[in-house]
């Protein structure tokens, strides 16, 4: 998993509360359990002006140039920016791959589903939780070119015009979104621990071992 310190990065505003995780991944995608490769079909549905099938080309698929991802201006963006309760519905991990995927490294919100907040940290997205009314502003702001800088070791987001944004994070994930720790490379910094157990193991119970 990629570590997250610090990043600075254009802005991609998708000014749509209750995002759902069918939404962001849709259905016939999830058969893969690669983790890479979903980028492409990120919003599917609204992306695309057709229907999309998992192992397409979609380098000649018709766009919906209504839907911000696809409008020039955002290309790039690696921060998004959404409304209450986003990744909402089941509990997929293929919403934050296909949004790490694409390039995404952080989402703010005022408020995240539970599943979809908790799989982002294992994914190495940070998902940022700020009050309604800040969210807003960030939103009046958004124009072309806007860009924030996020540092997770203070903990704060800053605008272009200075103002510093605190907001709140675990110190364990933060520790292991800061390090690139996901689950197994968090077990793996044990794996002393565990031969010497297993080998401690393996002299009292010998048969468990005996092939």
């Amino acid at each position: 998993m990629k570590a997250f310190t610090q990043l600075q990065s254009l802005v991609m505003p998708l000014d749509r509360a209750n995002v759902d995780t069918d939404a962001i991944i849709p259905k016939q995608f999830l058969k893969s359990i690669r983790r890479a490769g979903f980028g492409p079909y990120l919003f599917d549905e609204w992306r695309y002006l057709d229907r999309g099938e998992p192992e397409m080309d979609c380098s000649g698929r018709p766009l919906n140039m209504e839907f911000v991802l696809n409008q020039p201006q955002y290309q790039g963006a690696e921060i998004l920016l959404t409304r209450e309760n986003f990744g909402c519905g089941s509990s997929r991990e293929h919403a934050p791959w296909a949004l790490e995927d694409h390039g995404f490294r952080a989402i703010i919100a005022p408020s995240f589903a539970d599943i979809f907040f908790n799989n982002c940290f294992k994914n190495g997205i940070l998902p940022i939780v700020l009050d309604a009314d800040v969210v807003d502003g960030l939103f009046s702001e958004v124009e072309n070119g806007y860009q924030l800088s996020i540092d997770l070791d203070s903990q704060t987001v800053k605008t272009p015009s200075g103002k510093s944004i605190h907001f709140a994070v675990d110190e364990t994930r933060k520790f292991r979104l800061m390090n690139g720790l996901d689950d197994i490379a968090l077990t793996l910094q044990r794996a002393d621990n565990i031969k010497a157990y297993e080998s401690e193991r393996a002299k009292r119970a010998p048969w468990l071992f005996a092939e």
